[in-house]
């Protein structure tokens, strides 16, 4: 059919249009910040509001370089950028390129007021706070019926401990009459008796969460008797409930995981500590034997029987050792002696050797004066009758008695005759 345009001809027709628009090209906006959102990319999603309108607004990470403060729900703001229309989604938002304040909005200022004199009374002292059950049994939950918050909740609840008991209060949470519900729900749930209770919902914009901003809200919570954990919205709302609560959780999911303990692990840490405990009792056990036997060992020692086999044992050692002392003296002696006798029986014999040496040489020079020797060589020894030796023939006259003696023997003779050589003298 003639005429007929595909959605993304429409729309890019459309995003032509505010392109080739000047006023739309660089323009201010000023509003109050609503549905404030700091994505995880780095981008802030948020929505321009005054009396008449909203307006859909984004900052890109890039261009967060020049904004001085942190942007949040309720403040009064100028910003500038560019309109320009999202071809995907077919909607136009601005783009900011720069964010100033521009004082405060009514409702940032109805919070900031309330606020201060919450304070003020006391109502956020820490000495009201109370602990939150660590293995609560019965949780109460103040919250919608439907929606992400009690279905988170409840997910969370079943996977961390089912046998955990979740009374829920069906309570209007946004819009006329929200807080006069919240109030009832925490005044019925606090009379049950529970172990604690969830207050709170999902994320929105300030005015969708502004009943959690009501004093009345604010005073229900500070006086009951059951320990309150707060879950509104993001992580980055805040709101007074999670000033009065005892405990702020940045979403219902990590209200859940707060409240309601993981059983798993909870079975984890008691076989943990049966483990421990058994490992410290047989430790125990352990020493208490070997002090035992130690202290029985002790009273072995000490006693006198023992002491006495101690002493006699002492007794034969020592006796041993004396009766081998003893012995390897006399061994000693005896070896010392039989050295002596050696070095003795050497020495003697070295003794008589060199004397046996000495006699030859005396024995032969001896025998060279002997008169054997010269009798033995044809000579004889001449003495008188007397034995005196005779030099001379004067020394025997004729007809006396001699005796000669010669190598083999003695003769006795008499002298016949008496010549005298001739020339002789002595």
């Amino acid at each position: 059919m003639a005429g007929v345009y595909s959605v993304t001809q429409v729309n890019s027709y459309i995003k032509n249009m505010f392109t080739q628009d000047f006023l739309l090209r660089r323009l201010s906006v000023k509003g109050e910040v609503s549905n404030c959102k700091y994505h995880s990319s780095g981008h802030i999603y948020f929505t321009l509001k005054d009396g008449g309108g909203t307006l859909s607004a984004v900052m890109f990470a890039g261009q967060r370089k020049g904004l001085k403060f942190r942007l949040a729900e309720g403040q009064q703001v100028i910003v500038k950028g560019t309109v320009d229309v999202y071809e995907r989604d077919g909607k136009y938002q601005l783009y900011a390129s720069e964010i100033q304040p521009d004082g405060r909005g009514d409702l940032y200022v109805q919070f900031e007021k309330l606020l201060k004199e919450l304070e003020e009374m006391g109502m956020f002292a820490a000495q009201y706070k109370r602990p939150i059950p660590r293995y609560a049994k019965r949780i109460g939950i103040v919250t919608a019926p439907t929606g992400a918050a009690v279905r988170d909740i409840i997910n969370i609840s079943k996977r961390r401990n089912p046998f955990v008991e979740l009374i829920l209060y069906p309570a209007l949470v946004q819009g006329e009459g929200a807080k006069d519900s919240i109030v009832r729900g925490i005044r019925t749930l606090d009379g049950m008796g529970l172990d604690v209770l969830i207050v709170g919902r999902g994320g929105g914009s300030i005015e969708d969460l502004w009943a959690f901003n009501e004093e009345e809200v604010a005073k229900a919570i500070f006086a009951c008797n059951t320990p309150v954990i707060s879950a509104v919205g993001h992580e980055t709302d805040v709101t007074i409930a999670d000033y009065v609560a005892d405990l702020r959780a940045p979403t219902p999911s990590a209200a859940a995981e707060l409240a309601v303990f993981d059983y798993a692990q909870f079975e984890a840490d008691l076989e943990a500590r049966r483990q421990k405990l058994s490992r410290e009792m047989g430790f125990f056990l352990e020493q208490a034997k070997s002090r035992l036997k130690h202290e029985k060992l002790k009273i072995e020692i000490h006693h006198p029987q023992h002491m006495i086999r101690e002493k006699r044992q002492r007794l034969a050692e020592l006796s041993d050792g004396l009766g081998r002392l003893m012995e390897d003296r006399i061994d000693e002696d005896r070896r010392k002696s039989l050295m002596r006798e050696d070095q003795i029986r050497r020495a003697m014999e070295r003794r008589l050797e060199s004397d046996k040496k000495r006699m030859a040489v005396i024995s032969g020079k001896m025998w060279g004066l002997s008169p054997l020797k010269k009798l033995s060589q044809g000579y004889g020894f001449v003495t008188d009758a007397d034995g005196r030796r005779l030099e001379s023939v004067e020394q025997a006259p004729v007809g006396s008695r001699i005796n000669v003696q010669l190598a083999d023997g003695k003769l006795a003779a008499k002298v016949e005759e008496r010549r005298e050589a001739e020339g002789w003298k002595r």
